[in-house]
């Protein structure tokens, strides 16, 4: 779904300089709809969300998300920092390639924001800490074993070889939220709070608040 979702929305975006905020709908649209149908599977086939996916309410798992996430945000401050140390400073992000040079008024840029902050951990957890996570313990993997090929297929799925052990480093975290409860809010509360300050940069890139 997320791969055929994409090759279709791809060409709409091809042209020359398509809108942030159509950037922000072809990178929210494929995660959205996959996720959504591993709702649906879950619904259809399986014992629903709240048993296959791990997808319970509870403030005590919104609490331990909160702290996985603050330290993964550290973590993946250290290891950015000797990431662009090996690599030189020009290394960037699929993101931040996306949305290269573009402008956008506060209202979109705030709806990117909301995309790439709240939207997009969400689905992302559904998919592989929540669907593949559960997927793998059903087939008789033990839960470090999950945690393990996740965390990697995770990072694979972003397609940016080049930030591939980054990316492994800032997805531990994620997983180790979803393997302190077995479930998958923390991991999904983890995962937006990785992924704030680098919406903060690109909401003062886009309206234009500091340069390029």
């Amino acid at each position: 779904m997320f791969l055929g979702v994409s090759a279709l929305v791809a060409p709409l975006i091809a042209g020359e300089n398509p809108s942030a905020v159509a950037l922000g709908t072809a990178l929210a649209v494929p995660t959205v709809l996959a996720a959504a149908l591993a709702l649906l599977i879950t619904r259809l086939r399986g014992n629903g969300p709240q048993a296959d996916l791990g997808l319970v309410w509870s403030r005590r798992d919104l609490e331990i998300g909160l702290a996985f996430g603050v330290g993964g945000l550290v973590l993946g401050l250290v290891a950015t920092a000797v990431f662009v140390a090996i690599v030189g400073p020009d290394v960037t992000s699929a993101v931040g390639d996306l949305f290269g040079g573009q402008r956008a008024a506060p209202a979109a840029a705030v709806l990117i924001m909301l995309i790439v902050v709240f939207v997009a951990p969400v689905c992302e957890e559904i998919l592989y800490r929540g669907m593949l996570w559960g997927a793998l313990e059903k087939l008789g993997a033990g839960r470090w074993v999950a945690f393990g090929l996740v965390t990697v297929i995770f990072s694979l799925a972003h397609f940016e070889i080049t930030r591939m052990p980054l990316l492994l480093v800032i997805s531990i975290p994620l997983g180790l939220a979803r393997l302190y409860t077995g479930r998958l809010l923390a991991s999904i509360v983890a995962h937006q709070i990785n992924n704030l300050l680098p919406e903060i940069a690109l909401y003062l890139l886009l309206t234009g608040a500091v340069p390029v």
